[in-house]
């Protein structure tokens, strides 16, 4: 192997697996919590500011292998239902997307948790045949909070994965 600074050694395989598993640990841990809202059914995941951030400074591929892990592990364990994951995956599609295109500036990272909890909740509303809207009402706190603390964590995410490098 050549003697390259350690930021031009390609990342290894193993290295990948195990980035990637700690970031799915990462994320289905943090799911799991939830924080109540003022009016009943506006709780709120702690995981989607988490995911962001993790798109932003991981990348995509890493990002959405991670949560279709974080997911496998919730469905495996009963924590979740195939709704919840195919919600999930469209929040994390739409989020990711908006990453990968705008890329990671400060207002692409703030808007990609609350488009991608927007189109989660107009599928969530097709796939119960009811209006979307209340639903989507009912997820603005959460996507405020989203909006709010997507980009710190996307900074702290950054000087871990700086350190780490």
């Amino acid at each position: 192997m050549l003697n390259l600074p350690l930021r031009m050694v390609p990342q290894s395989r193993v290295q990948w697996i195990t980035e990637v598993g700690l970031l799915a640990a990462f994320i289905a841990i943090t799911g799991t919590f939830k924080l109540p809202g003022l009016i009943p059914g506006t709780e709120f995941q702690l995981s989607a500011p988490l995911a962001v951030a993790i798109c932003a400074v991981f990348g995509f591929t890493k990002y959405l292998t991670a949560g279709m892990l974080a997911s496998l592990a919730g469905l495996v364990l009963g924590t979740q239902s195939v709704i919840h994951v195919g919600i999930a995956i469209v929040f994390r599609v739409v989020a990711g997307l908006v990453i990968l295109v705008a890329g990671r500036s400060l207002p692409a990272v703030v808007a990609a948790g609350p488009l991608g909890s927007l189109a989660a909740r107009l599928v969530l509303g097709y796939i119960l045949d009811q209006a979307a809207w209340p639903l989507v009402m009912a997820a603005l706190p959460g996507m405020l909070f989203t909006a709010a603390t997507a980009w710190p964590l996307t900074g702290l995410l950054s000087r871990i994965k700086e350190r780490k490098e």
